[in-house]
């Protein structure tokens, strides 16, 4: 598939779109699903530009892997969920909505049922609690 530079993730990557961003490397970004499907859901983006993990270098690859890791420890210390799912879909038939490779982390509470996908955008300043309180637990360094 060919990568598609006007995707939402790619025009986040060039800061011509806002994001409520929680970490970054050379390689990737994190930053707050706008349409979380739980309290605290982020997104784990490679600044590589790849349409589906087939098309991403084992480098990028790699590289989100590890934030991926780094970002479910903090969402688990600084949520306290009882769970934490890890989601990466590729293609439009696997439920996947923007063509750029990325990695969701989602808090899961027992009996808390999840949002639908890509419905409702939530308040900017309760998606930004939840990012201090993560980007709180990157920063202590008990990842």
């Amino acid at each position: 598939m060919k990568y598609d530079e006007t995707n939402p993730f790619a025009r986040i990557l060039r800061g011509e779109l806002p994001c409520i961003k929680v970490a970054e490397s050379d390689a990737t970004l994190a930053f707050m699903d706008l349409m979380p499907q739980a309290d605290g859901h982020v997104l784990v983006v490679p600044k590589e530009g790849a349409s589906e993990i087939f098309e991403l270098s084992d480098a990028a690859t790699v590289e989100c892997i590890r934030m991926t890791q780094r970002i479910a420890i903090a969402v688990r210390k600084a949520l306290k969920p009882d769970g934490v799912f890890i989601g990466q879909f590729n293609g439009a038939a696997a439920g996947q909505t923007v063509a750029h490779v990325h990695f969701h982390v989602i808090p899961r509470w027992e009996g808390v049922p999840l949002r639908l996908h890509a419905r409702e955008v939530a308040p900017q300043a309760t998606l930004e609690g939840f990012a201090q309180r993560i980007r709180a637990q990157l920063a202590s360094g008990s990842n």
